[in-house]
């Protein structure tokens, strides 16, 4: 749940308005087989609202238990990355994570925090200057899928990435594939990467994460269809489709779904989609590893396993990856 954190999705593509873009989206995964939406539209301000309370959950052990690692461990995860170096956090957000590596780096060439929300991004910025005065900061408004300059005050410094929050996991494998190797394009030789990675664990574990008993993530995953609703003239019914989330283990991945609870029909922006009774929408993946499952993967993208940090109960994982 990464802007992340877990659902950080991409920015939008293309030189359409947001809004068309947003449309042409919806349309099309409604006029797939079977039914899908982009997690990346999970965020207007009352998703992002609603993300906040799934982390404070207590079957939500993600964001908690990759804290307690950074808490822990940051000063050896810290003493991995070169000194002197320029840290990019890609898809950056809140600076409540990467806080905790900062306060064991005391002699960065800059911290670049990269995110598509310009507004978010340079307030998170002015108050990480006001608390770490010594430490240059430069925003950079871009989408972390795709390769992007970085500021050319930081020269050579030597430069390691952080990419919290199992935002990987929100990836397919070949997608995950892809996006660390634009990473290590932009980072350059010899870069470094710490990355949060969300393991494979027990089924009832896993699901009680993404289907907690107060029912917040499915009013999140509901909200979803009530922002269609105000923003594309949408006629979705909030109480015709139910919250589904479940693990499916042959693909290593949590699918959360809104499943139709009738036959139906519905418009979105003049268009009409018919759901036979209990046809799902398709909202999400959260893909969970081990060790070595990333591991392999990391490495076919070009990095090389340096080290791993997890929680005692093996919930979670901090890898740190060196460019080959």
């Amino acid at each position: 749940m990464t802007i992340n954190p877990r659902f950080e999705g991409v920015s939008p593509i293309g030189k359409l308005p947001d809004d068309r873009v947003f449309l042409e989206d919806v349309w099309q995964g409604l006029s797939a087989t079977p039914k899908a939406l982009p997690a990346k539209y999970f965020y207007d301000a009352a998703g992002s609202q609603l993300f906040e309370g799934i982390t404070g959950l207590a079957e939500y052990y993600p964001t908690r238990t990759e804290l307690r690692i950074l808490d822990e461990h940051g000063a050896a995860i810290a003493a991995t990355l070169p000194r002197g170096a320029a840290l990019v956090e890609f898809g950056a957000g809140s600076t409540v994570k990467v806080r905790r590596l900062l306060r064991h780096l005391h002699d960065l060439a800059a911290y670049i925090p990269v995110d598509v929300s310009g507004e978010f991004l340079n307030g998170q910025a002015a108050s990480l200057r006001r608390d770490r005065p010594d430490l240059v900061v430069e925003p950079v408004v871009a989408d972390f899928t795709q390769p992007f300059a970085l500021p050319e005050s930081i020269g050579n410094a030597p430069r390691a990435g952080f990419f919290p929050g199992s935002t990987i996991g929100n990836f397919r494998p070949d997608e995950a594939t892809r996006l660390l190797d634009t990473f290590g394009t932009i980072l350059g030789k010899e870069a470094w990467l710490i990355v949060g990675v969300d393991l494979v664990k027990e089924t009832k574990v896993l699901e009680a994460a993404y289907d907690d008993a107060s029912g917040v993530t499915a009013a999140f995953n509901l909200n979803l269809l009530t922002r269609i609703n105000r923003e594309l003239a949408g006629s979705f019914e909030r109480d015709s489709f139910r919250h589904r989330a479940f693990f499916n283990a042959a693909a290593s991945r949590i699918e959360m779904h809104l499943v139709s609870q009738a036959k139906q029909e519905i418009e979105v922006g003049g268009r009409r989609f018919g759901f036979s009774a209990g046809e799902t929408i398709h909202t999400e993946n959260s893909y969970k590893y081990s060790i070595a499952s990333f591991q392999g993967l990391a490495g076919s993208a070009g990095w090389a396993a340096e080290d791993v940090w997890t929680d005692p109960d093996g919930l979670f994982s901090v890898h740190a990856l060196r460019r080959k």
